[in-house]
């Protein structure tokens, strides 16, 4: 009796008494690949089979419409060779038959979820980036003017406007110095004049001989005292009047003209940029950059023209008001000025009630905001 070698069991193929292949082992592999293969696959009937042991194919796909019952229709059956056979176990996990009935391979591995949730300490990063660059541009471009390398943008108009501005408000402020130098001063006198009438006033009480002479004088001091009073109080108003229009309502106008000057120079700067990147080459690595610039480039001249509309129509509206608050402030001046020194006391009066001007009463403690209510 030979000695049988042994071999796998896949690799036995059972042979028929007239010299054919028996092919009932492979009838049921199908049996059991119909269970070990998932329900649901809509693919068409699909057989392959083996034609000869020594032949080189592994195996003959066959393609048919599938027939099967029209009550329960079953899945699809493969009938892989051998070789084909021993490698489903390792691919039929990479099979994935979507809906519409067709098979698609995926390679199996580790699924990476888009973090949409931007990092904080990044933004900061970016934004501490974006604001060095946006210094280096422009500390570059006010070096080039200053050296005189640079060109720079000039609304000749505009800054002639300005200058002026700039000029009027040294001058009101050395006007506002001296009304306040003015308003101490007075201040002193009146003070004086009212100490000087008391003191003649009490000597024409224990000076008999002298005591029409000594109250003639108290008389007189004490009336000049209270008309320096209501000087005082038109000087006073002056002040507070030019006070506001020049560190408030000048100084306002001024902060646009710093922040229109800024948009000048991050204009320029970019501008410049631009034409440095224009003058260069043109390739695949500059064409984006230069495209870059000139988005930059746009976004800052919107902001420059944004900014010279604001300081134009602000020095148009801050013109109109200081025409008309020192026109009143100027003729309440004067006419104060006029009646004191003359000794109208009534054209004094009628002038701080012109401009309702209300004076506090010496030795008379304000009013509480209970009493004002």
């Amino acid at each position: 009796m030979a000695q049988e070698s042994p071999k796998n069991s896949a690799a036995e193929i059972p042979v028929t008494s007239n010299g054919e292949v028996d092919d009932s082992h492979e009838h049921g592999f199908n049996r059991d690949l119909k269970r070990s293969l998932p329900a649901g696959l809509g693919l068409s009937e699909t057989q392959i089979t083996s034609h000869g042991f020594d032949s080189t194919k592994e195996g003959v796909i066959e393609a048919g419409a599938f027939q099967g019952s029209s009550a329960s229709p079953l899945p699809s059956v493969m009938s892989p060779s051998r070789v084909a056979a021993s490698r489903l176990p390792q691919q039929g996990s990479d099979l994935i038959v979507p809906a519409g009935g067709q098979r698609t391979q995926t390679k199996s591995g580790p699924v990476i979820l888009a973090d949409e949730i931007k990092n904080p300490a990044m933004e900061k990063l970016e934004l501490v980036r974006k604001w060095s660059l946006n210094t280096y541009k422009c500390t570059r471009q006010i070096i080039s003017e200053k050296l005189g390398r640079g060109s720079r943008t000039v609304d000749l108009e505009l800054e002639a406007q300005i200058d002026i501005l700039r000029d009027n408000k040294k001058k009101y402020e050395n006007i506002l110095r001296l009304a306040q130098t003015l308003s101490t001063q007075l201040f002193q006198m009146v003070h004086t004049q009212r100490q000087l009438g008391d003191a003649f006033a009490d000597l024409s009480l224990k000076s008999l001989e002298l005591h029409e002479e000594f109250g003639y004088n108290a008389d007189t001091q004490k009336l000049l005292a209270k008309n320096g009073e209501t000087l005082l109080g038109a000087i006073n108003f002056f002040i507070a009047s030019v006070n506001t229009l020049v560190n408030k309502t000048i100084e306002d106008t001024l902060m646009t003209v710093k922040q229109y000057e800024s948009a000048r120079i991050e204009y320029d700067a970019y501008r410049t940029d631009l034409e440095e990147l224009n003058l260069g080459p043109r390739d695949a690595n500059t064409l984006p950059k230069i495209e870059q610039s000139q988005h930059l480039f746009q976004a800052h001249k919107e902001k420059y023209d944004k900014m010279r509309n604001d300081v134009s129509i602000k020095l148009k509206f801050l013109e109109e008001n200081k025409v008309k608050v020192l026109h009143n402030q100027l003729v309440l001046f004067h006419n104060a000025i006029a009646a004191y020194f003359a000794g109208n006391q009534k054209q004094l009066e009628q002038t701080l009630k012109q401009f309702h001007i209300k004076l506090k009463t010496p030795g008379v403690d304000a009013p509480s905001w209970l009493e004002e209510q």
